[in-house]
């Protein structure tokens, strides 16, 4: 028993120093990619090639297993075979880092649906691109690997929910889904008892915003003028809030953002929903809030300028955020090594520093983990996670089960802040020395 409670006590005297440690926490948030997508292959992690416990095949609407990957117009155009067998492929063969693949739907039901109770088998028969759903990179020489190899890889973190980047964005910041209401004008879905796809829509059919909406404040898509197709103002807590009572300096940094507040955001693939502090009232122009909202080219003066925030978003612009369909492998993956390595050739603040790098959502993409079960909002589907710091375990594969609202626990833990949200997801202590 003596034993034990000395474990405890150093246990808990070591946390507490490592909370001491950490002045600045640095949130990288990529977009749409599976963890198979970009990790299979990486050793003594949990991977198609090496899966810890069997996966099934892909099976169409009818529960016949394919013979082989059908494939999608778009990606039948940019030079992939539909005769691929029912597996894991390649995509570099047919598109290189430095290409595109096509986008892939990546909607709240359409993901329940794909991962199909835990069996992930049904990604092919949804989505728009068919077997593109199944391919993934060789990442073995970029940055994201290099990384992967020195500090600690997450082989079990989710997306905090199902679906696209609007509603994983919310769950980042607030760990909850909107409320629109069903009287609302903006489009509904429509399911059959089975939960079957009737109609797709925004809102589920009880009134939650769960797909992609415009914020109601500026920056906004142009043809989204009319109030009622935007996102009415939300009112409830966001981390940012939670920082800001107890005055602890945070921003969130996004790519493009100046060009956004002068109308250009359109021209330049600028995504609205990115920003997902837009869409609260304490963030609308001209309130104290709008303050901590910045273009990226903020993050790199005030880091020279010894002036970092406690707390970083940084959301890496259109190009360079690897989404499928208008970011290619290659420049997320320059932009990712610019910003760490921005922070580690500063000793003063790499010394203070952890940085999380992790994706909004899987884009469409298969992953072969079953997801945890928690709420009807999630987890969604595997994505790949990093932690980097000096503080990190080297060289190391965690195990732990993580989802998105992860990063908030541990936000959260390090501050001594209230929880947010009702679900009790795991800090990220397990990844640190």
């Amino acid at each position: 028993m003596k034993i034990l409670l000395f474990l405890l006590l150093t246990m808990a005297l070591s946390a507490e120093d490592l909370r001491n440690k950490i002045d600045h926490i640095i949130v990288i948030y990529l977009e749409n990619r599976s963890f198979d997508n970009v990790f299979r292959g990486f050793e003594k992690a949990d991977t198609s090639d090496k899966p810890l416990y069997p996966y099934s095949q892909q099976i169409d609407r009818n529960k016949n297993v394919y013979t082989t990957l059908p494939m999608g117009e778009k990606s039948i155009q940019a030079g992939f075979s539909s005769a691929l067998n029912n597996q894991p492929f390649l995509l570099d063969t047919t598109v290189s880092h430095t290409g595109m693949i096509p986008d892939l739907v990546h909607r709240f039901y359409q993901n329940r649906l794909q991962i199909n109770g835990g069996s992930n088998d049904r990604f092919v028969d949804i989505s728009d691109e068919k077997g593109l759903s199944m391919g993934y990179h060789d990442m073995r020489d970029s940055a994201m690997w290099r990384y992967a190899k020195e500090f600690t890889l997450c082989d079990r973190f989710f997306a905090a929910a199902f679906g696209g980047s609007f509603l994983n964005h919310q769950w980042l910041i607030a760990a909850r889904t909107p409320y629109v209401g069903t009287e609302s004008s903006v489009s509904r879905y429509v399911l059959d008892e089975r939960g079957e796809i009737i109609r797709d829509g925004i809102l589920t059919p009880d009134g939650y915003a769960v797909n992609t909406i415009q914020p109601y404040y500026p920056p906004f898509k142009a043809k989204y003028s009319d109030p009622a197709l935007r996102l009415k103002p939300l009112e409830y807590d966001t981390i940012g809030d939670r920082l800001s009572d107890k005055n602890i300096s945070w921003s969130w940094y996004s790519g493009g953002f100046d060009v956004a507040l002068l109308g250009r955001g359109d021209a330049i693939h600028y995504q609205y929903h990115h920003n997902p502090f837009l869409y609260f009232s304490r963030y609308a122009p001209h309130t104290q809030g709008r303050q901590h909202l910045k273009d990226e080219k903020a993050f790199f003066s005030e880091l020279e300028e010894g002036k970092l925030p406690n707390v970083v978003f940084f959301k890496p612009s259109a190009e360079d955020n690897q989404h499928p369909g208008y970011a290619s492998i290659k420049a997320a993956d320059k932009k990712l090594s610019q910003i760490v390595e921005a922070v580690r050739s500063n000793p003063s603040v790499w010394k203070k520093s952890l940085i999380i790098v992790t994706y909004d959502e899987n884009g469409g993409l298969w992953d072969h983990v079953a997801p945890p079960v928690s709420d009807r909002w999630g987890p969604g589907t595997r994505i790949p996670a990093l932690i980097i710091s000096p503080y990190a375990k080297k060289a190391y594969v965690d195990h732990t089960e993580y989802d998105t609202t992860s990063i908030l626990r541990f936000i959260e833990w390090r501050y001594t802040l209230e929880s947010l949200g009702e679900r009790r997801s795991n800090n990220l202590l397990n990844s640190l020395e």
